[in-house]
């Protein structure tokens, strides 16, 4: 039996208010982060510089553009997740500009302010093209083994003779002429479809349990093959291109997934004896995963501290972040500029030592809550693979959160990622751009679906 609305009765239209919620919300963000870089430039330079702000401007318009087609195209969408990457973004712009203001430290930075404005314009419109092309999430599942193989092409890319940069430590950047690109942000996109499409068809056998091992019912032998298979993904990734974050991105992406799919607890444990021994292996055989571990765990050792590619780094962090203490040396007043990297691995250091441990309490909650309404948005849907998606995509940026935040504060050792939206870095932003646009799409998705109520 359906329900149907009474024409005399004026229906509200909730999905007016939560784009007037948005609305609301972006010009909020743009505020804040119009204030942050007119705060660098009186604290840094003393007065205003106008061309900054004037980029800064275009790209405020741009984010309304997308408010405007959230309102025609997904008027039910979260009206949250907008106006948080919004914020985060315009603080890592600012941040970003300010360093270039300093260029006597150890990093000789030229204009990456502007270079990552012109970024962001990218993002963004990469996300509006994403909100446009994609109008239901459930059509993507069509293509779960097409995404296997882009994602599989684009982790080999960085592989290839020509493409590779070289003069790199870590083998994940490819050059296009003057541009250069990390594939494997955009191959994580495409994972999280890959497996949730995969999940959602071998559930059910996924989900059925063997023996019992010290009160644990583990897998059965014959299930073991999809998380061995990515866990081989996982090394090879860390062995050949000699990228730790992203083989633990992609691991831990798939162990997620895999629990939310069959409830099994098990599976988090095997995948977390998997992981640790591939970390233990790692560290026992690969030169650079041993040198990350020593800088964890020997630090403030005054060897390690001036050797080449010691621990000098992860110290003048944890320095500029106990500099700035509570409420921060203020933005344009401190000297971010002497840690190595300050505007893209270690740009959270940076940032903590000018707004202070308050501020960056304030960065992390926007975190939390994007995070939250992915999760929200997964938990919410009707249907198994815009569940899976919506929070292997969560998932993912929470977990890269963890890595990049966990680091540079030494609460694990330092793998070399990008902190979402903040950091310097073109590829990690569109494909963070692009998350956010598929979140919202899921959850216009998820709130405008016809719905019979029996």
């Amino acid at each position: 039996m359906t329900r149907v609305a009474d024409d005399r009765v004026p229906v509200t239209k909730p999905s007016t208010r939560l784009r007037n919620i948005e609305l609301g919300l972006l010009l909020l963000a743009l505020a804040v982060s119009a204030s942050a870089i007119l705060l660098v430039q009186l604290g840094a330079r003393g007065h205003i510089d106008t061309h900054l702000l004037t980029l800064a401007a275009g790209l405020a318009g741009l984010v309304l553009a997308m408010h405007v087609v959230l309102r025609f195209t997904a008027r039910d969408a979260d009206p949250f997740i907008l106006p948080i990457a919004t914020t985060l973004n315009g603080l890592g712009i600012a941040e970003i500009y300010r360093i270039d203001l300093t260029p006597t430290g150890v990093a000789n930075h030229s204009d990456d302010g502007t270079r990552q404005i012109l970024w962001t314009a990218l993002g963004v419109g990469a996300a509006i093209v994403t909100v446009l092309l994609v109008r239901n999430h459930r059509a993507l599942q069509r293509y779960t083994y097409i995404a296997m193989l882009v994602a599989i092409v684009l982790l080999l890319l960085p592989l290839v003779p020509g493409l590779k940069l070289s003069n790199v430590t870590a083998a994940v950047w490819i050059h296009v002429g003057p541009l250069n690109f990390q594939p494997g942000e955009i191959a994580k996109i495409a994972l999280a479809m890959f497996f949730a499409g995969f999940l959602v068809a071998r559930r059910d056998s996924l989900a059925m349990v063997g023996r019992k091992v010290l009160g644990v019912r583990l897998p059965r032998g014959r299930d073991l093959g999809p998380i061995v298979v990515v866990w081989a993904l996982a090394l090879a990734v860390i062995v050949f291109e000699h990228d730790l974050g992203t083989g633990l991105l992609l691991f831990g992406m798939f162990v997620a997934m895999l629990y939310v799919a069959t409830g099994r607890t098990s599976w988090i444990v095997l995948g977390l004896l998997l992981a640790g021994a591939g970390a233990w292996a790692a560290a026992q055989v690969l030169t650079y995963v041993q040198g990350r571990v020593t800088n964890w765990l020997d630090a403030f050792s005054g060897n390690l501290y001036n050797e080449v590619g010691g621990s000098y780094q992860i110290v003048n962090g944890i320095f500029g972040l106990a500099h700035g203490g509570l409420f921060g040396t203020g933005l344009g007043q401190g000297r971010p500029d002497l840690t190595p990297a300050a505007d893209s691995d270690f740009i959270i250091a940076s940032l903590g030592e000018e707004i202070g441990l308050v501020g960056l309490f304030a960065v992390l909650c926007l975190y939390l809550l994007f995070v939250s309404r992915g999760l929200r948005i997964g938990f919410s849907g009707p249907d198994d693979f815009g569940k899976l998606f919506a929070v292997g995509l969560s998932f993912v940026f929470a977990l890269q959160c963890f890595i990049v935040i966990g680091g540079v504060m030494r609460v694990i050792p330092e793998t070399g990622l990008t902190t979402p939206f903040l950091a310097a870095g073109g590829s990690s932003l569109v494909a963070n751009w692009m998350i956010a646009a598929l979140l919202l799409r899921i959850s216009d998705t998820i709130r405008s679906s016809p719905r019979t109520v029996i």
